[in-house]
């Protein structure tokens, strides 16, 4: 390894075989080394491209694209020159952090050049707007419209964007695949109104989605066919295919439980109750609803399994063929076949690879489940998709993935002692507690930061709920597969949606527990998320006691930055949503205008205040007071006094600004407004 070539090294290991506090001191030093081991230089390689691609998120301006690309190509031959001459070899591990730092970086700036489409700057007069229904998604205002557009009236070809997404209000009659007309308003992505928060327009831009709007009417069926390019006319027949599939399980899985399945099936969460998908995320339950690695495993575990056991059973096979590389291909068509009948998302499309890179490990005789496969996983992930690294998604699945390969290995060592001691089934429902307490304090850090609360009893309900998704939902929906054949595919679907009933009533009533759903009184800065992101990669990187030593370093000055950051008290959203923090330390939301915005992600599930429907109405903040002043001539009025500081807010300027927030820090009240236009391809101004 790396840290044997260091100079003294062998002396060095020989004090580590004594006793007392120098050799404990250099047992730790050669812990923290082995991060450089050769093993961990994947691991290490693909944390370095996810900091590149936050550092390229971060710039207020574009980089250049050819400058990356030159730069990176340096950073390479640097690397494999250091990795050859041995005399350069101390050089190799800081240039390999190097090379992942420009390359992320790099990715972001290839991938952004290479999505970009037309986007709409402005808001636009009703239009007609062709095109085909590409998806249906639910949304609180009616189902929303993902249409690959044909054309917009006027608009020219190189106006006109390649999707847009509108509110359908009015009954659906257009399903995906059709070619549909419709009159409709459209306006650009909404930005984030509040610093720090979710960027849609961001996101939207590497969708190539360049705008959204309502429809104004109804959507009617168009006469035109399906697009003559091959790729298109297969994605529409896959998305025609798709909502047809999660129509027939909604039916046959039952009423209470069908649009679960449907959602589990088919990845279309539109005909499940927006009460159900609550529930689940107050139980902490919700990411059963992402097609992720979770469902991704048990499909491809499941048929590995199957396969794997039926081959067994045929002994020429047996005898002269490995039968677990058949089973690993016939596992990977599944879950490529999942991917694309799911909608391949871009959680689906990270469960994939790392599926795929799962049993390539099996068909290439090495470990399935390691460190190195995780890490290859989200180099790929990172290099196809760099925006993902900017997500919830991608930062919880790998954070969870990753800490629970770390433990599954620390625990595969001394796996045969604690079943002779435990027996095999304590020790299964010891794992699965296991798992669902290293999970939950992986993603922990994530869930606080976007969304401002933690699942209070979320570990409760998955340890309730995944022994029924995997022992009994996972086998149901194989069995309801094997059956279509034969006619009684119906029945299995229905015993499937009486398994997912079960799951559906325990996130309901751990939802409906004293604070479940727990408001974190004070935001999370994204210093402190950066530092506990560090922590869960060191933990994996680092062996033995440099774990502790390095997350005890990490964390202290992460709950520092985390204390003396500036408190949110009060934002008053695009939407006309008023957010204030009361004193008791929850957030509650006014509805004091009619604004055309979004309301910041992280508090979508605040719930509404009592209605102030005085002249005047005053509340206690956590620092300060907030004045709400109604008239019916100028409009709402917001004063936030804190000490001798006073701030007033009116609904004109906040509009116009795109949502205003009030913080209130050590220097006392601060006023943020949400970021504009600039030099970024996904903040374009506009120039009318």
């Amino acid at each position: 390894m790396l840290w044997e070539r260091r100079p003294g090294w062998q002396k060095h290991k020989v004090a580590t075989e004594g006793k007392g506090l120098a050799p404990a001191i250099a047992a730790a030093w050669d812990s923290l080394w082995s991060i450089a081991a050769i093993d961990s230089r994947p691991l290490l390689l693909g944390f370095s491209l996810c900091a590149g691609v936050v550092v390229y998120f971060s710039q207020s301006t574009e980089p250049p694209l050819y400058p990356c690309l030159l730069i990176t190509a340096v950073a390479a031959t640097v690397f494999f020159i250091a990795r050859r001459i041995w005399w350069l070899s101390v050089l190799s591990l800081p240039a390999l952090i190097a090379l992942g730092v420009i390359g992320g970086l790099t990715a972001g700036a290839v991938r952004a050049a290479t999505v970009a489409a037309p986007v709409i700057l402005s808001e636009t007069r009703p239009l007609m707007l062709e095109g085909w229904v590409k998806e249906v998604e639910p949304g609180a205002k009616g189902a929303r419209l993902r249409i690959e557009v044909h054309a917009m009236s006027g608009l020219s070809p190189e106006e006109t964007p390649k999707y847009v997404r509108v509110t359908h209000k009015l009954s659906l009659e257009v399903a995906p695949g059709r070619f549909v007309r419709c009159y409709a308003v459209l306006r650009p992505p909404p930005s984030p109104s509040l610093p720090g928060d979710y960027d849609f327009r961001r996101q939207a831009w590497f969708e190539q989605l360049g705008g959204v709007g309502y429809v104004m009417g109804r959507c009617r069926g168009g006469a035109l066919g399906a697009p003559r390019e091959g790729a298109t006319r297969l994605a529409l027949d896959v998305s025609a295919f798709r909502r047809r599939l999660a129509e027939h399980v909604n039916q046959a899985a039952g009423e209470r439980a069908g649009g679960f399945a449907a959602a589990l099936v088919s990845g279309d969460r539109s005909f499940m109750a927006l009460s159900d998908q609550e529930a689940l995320r107050a139980s902490g339950l919700s990411h059963l609803l992402a097609i992720s690695g979770l469902h991704m495993a048990m499909v491809g575990g499941l048929v590995f399994l199957l396969m794997r056991r039926a081959l067994a059973l045929i002994e020429p096979l047996a005898l002269r063929v490995a039968v677990q590389k058949p089973a690993a291909v016939a596992a990977l068509f599944a879950s490529f076949t999942y991917l694309v009948i799911s909608g391949a998302s871009v959680s689906t499309q990270r469960a994939f690879i790392m599926s795929a890179v799962v049993f390539g490990a099996v068909l290439a005789d090495r470990a399935a489940l390691s460190l190195r496969s995780y890490a290859i996983a989200m180099i790929l992930v990172v290099l196809l998709q760099p925006e993902s690294v900017m997500t919830p998604g991608f930062q919880m699945s790998f954070a969870a993935s990753g800490a629970l390969i770390a433990t599954y290995e620390a625990w595969s060592r001394r796996r045969a002692e604690r079943e002779r001691i435990l027996g095999p089934t304590t020790f299964t429902w010891a794992s699965l507690f296991v798992t669902s307490l290293v999970a939950g304090m992986a993603t922990a850090p994530f869930a606080i930061y976007h969304f401002d609360r933690v699942a209070a009893f979320g570990l409760l309900a998955n340890l309730l709920a995944m022994p029924i998704i995997t022992f009994v939902s996972a086998p149901l929906a194989a069995l309801s597969l094997i059956l279509t054949p034969f006619g009684f595919g119906d029945v299995g679907l229905r015993l499937f949606g009486y398994s997912l009933e079960a799951v559906l009533a325990i996130a309901n009533w751990c939802s409906s527990l004293p604070q479940a759903a727990w408001t974190i009184p004070k935001s999370m800065p994204v210093a402190t998320l950066v530092l506990c992101a560090a922590t869960i990669a060191c933990a994996m990187a680092a062996r033995g006691g440099a774990r502790i030593v390095l997350a005890t370093l990490l964390l202290l000055p992460a709950i520092m930055l985390w204390y003396r950051a500036p408190d949110v008290i009060a934002h008053w959203s695009p939407s006309g949503d008023l957010f204030l923090r009361e004193e008791t330390g929850g957030m509650v939301r006014y509805e004091l205008a009619d604004g055309d915005g979004l309301a910041p992600l992280r508090y979508s599930n605040i719930e509404n205040a009592e209605a102030c429907e005085a002249t005047e109405c005053i509340v206690q903040l956590t620092s300060g007071t907030a004045k709400i002043k109604i008239d019916s001539e100028t409009g709402p009025r917001v004063e936030i006094t804190s000490g001798h500081q006073e701030i007033t807010l009116t609904w004109p300027e906040t509009d116009k600004a795109g949502g205003i927030t009030i913080r209130s820090g050590r220097n006392g009240l601060e006023q943020a407004t949400a970021p504009g236009c600039g030099k970024r391809p996904w903040r374009a101004c506009d120039q009318s």
